[in-house]
């Protein structure tokens, strides 16, 4: 079934290009170009260095689209895509449900990052979603 972006549109959804796009800027813009999806899942290990993954982030946010920043199976209990999320200003982080300790880890580093930039922290809202 090809993604109808009218749905996108009427809704505080987010469509996220996963597979199609790995966290690569050349497929990154062909989605934008072709309207084939309203964000893209960043994962930091699939493009091969941090200053590519800033690339394909900052190309996203230059057109709108949200960025998810997404774990991998097999993840440790390293909260590094936690602060990554945060530094990025991604507004999403895909870690999965609080179950166990490698999910937990990032959830309380969100946590530890609020507590730390205090009233200065700035929760998105709706807004993260258009």
């Amino acid at each position: 079934m090809i993604w109808q972006p009218e749905f996108t549109d009427k809704t505080l959804s987010r469509k996220p290009g996963a597979v199609q796009f790995v966290t690569n800027v050349k497929y990154i813009q062909r989605g934008i170009d072709e309207n084939l999806a309203n964000s893209a899942l960043i994962k930091l290990n699939q493009i091969g260095s941090l200053s590519e993954t800033f690339d394909a982030v900052q190309l996203c946010h230059d057109n709108n689209w949200g960025t998810f920043i997404s774990h991998r199976s097999g993840e440790t209990v390293d909260s590094f895509i936690a602060d990554m999320t945060v530094a990025m200003r991604a507004g999403h982080l895909k870690t999965g449900a609080p179950c166990r300790g490698e999910r937990i880890e990032k959830y309380n580093q969100l946590m530890r990052i609020e507590d730390e930039l205090g009233s200065s922290a700035q929760f998105a809202g709706k807004s993260a979603f258009k």
